[in-house]
């Protein structure tokens, strides 16, 4: 599974099998069970997560006690709650496997050595982040300038494997709306 890792790292930075060898020694590998919560709300955020294979989630909880989903990660992506694990604190989110799914993890600690001893990976770090930031901006947009029909056709054009792979509840609350709103976009977007 760690040739997964070995990929994605490669298509930002070219590294020897040796120097892979000496990496992946950072990492540590965990299988999650569905709805497993690998971050509570609350905890100090430890590990920035790589998807290996499976399916995972950030949410948090609203003030109506619903839960808002913000952030997906399949295959290749990274998933963490940035700001609590880059200032050690506590989070507000929850990090879940929607799948059961197998990770790569790695601690700020390690993270750290890890830079230190191969500064080449400040670099691949340096793509993962423009790229999740770049996201972010484009979800912004899509939030402020599209109505929630162009806003779902949208995800259904750029990603159509990760909507038919991800629950419609799950896809309603990241967003913004109910499952039976959802639902009848759907039926506009995909008519019988």
């Amino acid at each position: 599974m760690s040739q997964v890792f070995r990929q994605h790292v490669e298509k930002f930075i070219k590294i020897s099998d040796d120097q892979f060898e000496e990496i992946i020694v950072f990492f540590d590998t965990k299988f999650v069970a569905k709805k497993e919560n690998l971050l509570e709300e609350g905890q100090v955020c430890k590990r920035h997560f790589f998807v290996l294979e499976g399916l995972l989630r950030k949410f948090y909880i609203n003030e109506k006690g619903i839960e808002q989903t913000v952030e997906f990660a399949i295959e290749t992506w990274w998933i963490t709650d940035n700001i609590a694990y880059e200032h050690k604190l506590r989070t507000e989110f929850y990090i879940q496997a929607v799948e059961r799914s197998a990770i790569l993890y790695i601690t700020q600690e390690n993270q750290e050595k890890l830079l230190a001893a191969h500064p080449v990976m400040e670099r691949y770090f340096r793509f993962v982040y423009q790229r999740a930031y770049a996201a972010a901006q484009m979800r912004v947009k899509y939030l402020f300038s599209l109505s929630k029909e162009e806003f779902y056709y949208e995800l259904v054009r750029k990603h159509p494997e990760f909507v038919q792979r991800v629950p419609q509840y799950l896809i309603a609350s990241f967003l913004g709306f109910t499952p039976e709103y959802l639902s009848e976009i759907r039926k506009k977007v995909f008519p019988k």
